[in-house]
């Protein structure tokens, strides 16, 4: 399922690559920028944890008319007065007139590196919110964003994952240089699909999935014991002889109608009881009015 996301995100998609300080996420997501960029999609990079040069690192020369990083590194409260962008210019409005800065007329990919820094300085709804309205269309196509889970409380990490239509959690393998990534995919029908793979990044930044991991089963104890019959020691029977089952399947329940008794009840045959009225002389019964008697 790895493989399948990086191939491409959906139209108002949102992917959330969950990381922690046991195994970083970001080389997984200069993968995606990679995959999108060999796409010819139009990628914008928002950077707050690491410098323009520290992304760049590992990435190969690619087309630079269609990667946009917005430096939001060396000063994204905007303390020296001339930021190239700030935390709080983190809102619909401002980052669509950013993408609509450049010459591309397509909808962008919007990288976010990383959701943590924002939601250090922004409030949770304000961050879902926006995340929320970048979705429905318009200057961005998709958002890949990346989050440390051990920065913040459980109910900040589950709100903004939340909103995620794929969610990617790696940690660290057994080998040095191996990751499991557990990934989750909701569709818009409302199906989740879930997978976990075993991944490793070469030095190229290429996504290479080793296999899926390996869950020991729990092992079947055929033992005599646990074969054994339970009721071997009562001192009375609980099963029926061969002659006891006939006589019981035999057997006619009160109340219980047989298909004979259904068949004589539904379809009378000649000779069944009836009830005949002939009128008395004395009787009063009205013509015009039948019901006369009935008045008090």
């Amino acid at each position: 399922m790895l493989s399948e996301l990086l191939q491409g995100i959906e139209t108002g998609g949102i992917l959330i690559i969950r990381d922690s300080c046991s195994y970083s996420g970001r080389d997984l997501l200069k993968s995606f920028i990679i995959a999108a960029l060999n796409r010819e999609e139009v990628v914008h990079v928002l950077c707050f944890d690491v410098s323009e040069e520290e992304l760049r690192d590992r990435l190969k020369p690619l087309d630079t008319q269609r990667l946009h990083i917005h430096n939001a590194y060396s000063d994204p409260l905007g303390w020296t007065g001339h930021p190239a962008f700030t935390v709080q210019q983190f809102s619909l409005e401002d980052l669509t007139g950013l993408i609509k800065q450049t010459s591309q007329p397509k909808a962008a990919l919007l990288v976010i590196d990383s959701l943590s820094w924002i939601l250090r300085h922004m409030t949770p709804p304000t961050v879902c919110r926006t995340l929320q309205q970048l979705r429905k269309g318009g200057a961005v196509r998709a958002v890949i964003g990346l989050l440390h889970t051990d920065m913040h409380q459980r109910g900040t990490v589950g709100s903004v994952c939340h909103l995620a239509t794929s969610l990617i959690s790696v940690a660290p393998g057994v080998k040095g240089n191996e990751a499991v990534a557990k990934i989750t995919k909701r569709s818009k029908s409302g199906k989740v699909l879930q997978d976990e793979e075993i991944f490793c990044i070469t030095e190229d930044l290429t996504v290479t999935i080793l296999s899926k991991p390996s869950h020991p089963e729990p092992k079947q104890n055929n033992t005599e014991e646990e074969q054994a019959d339970p009721t071997a020691n009562l001192t009375f029977n609980l099963r029926l002889s061969d002659s006891e089952l006939e006589a019981k399947q035999k057997l006619a329940l009160p109340f219980v109608f047989s298909k004979e008794k259904k068949t004589a009840l539904l379809h009378p045959g000649p000779g069944t009881g009836r009830i005949l009225y002939e009128p008395d002389a004395n009787d009063d019964y009205d013509q015009e009015d039948p019901d006369d008697d009935l008045d008090v």
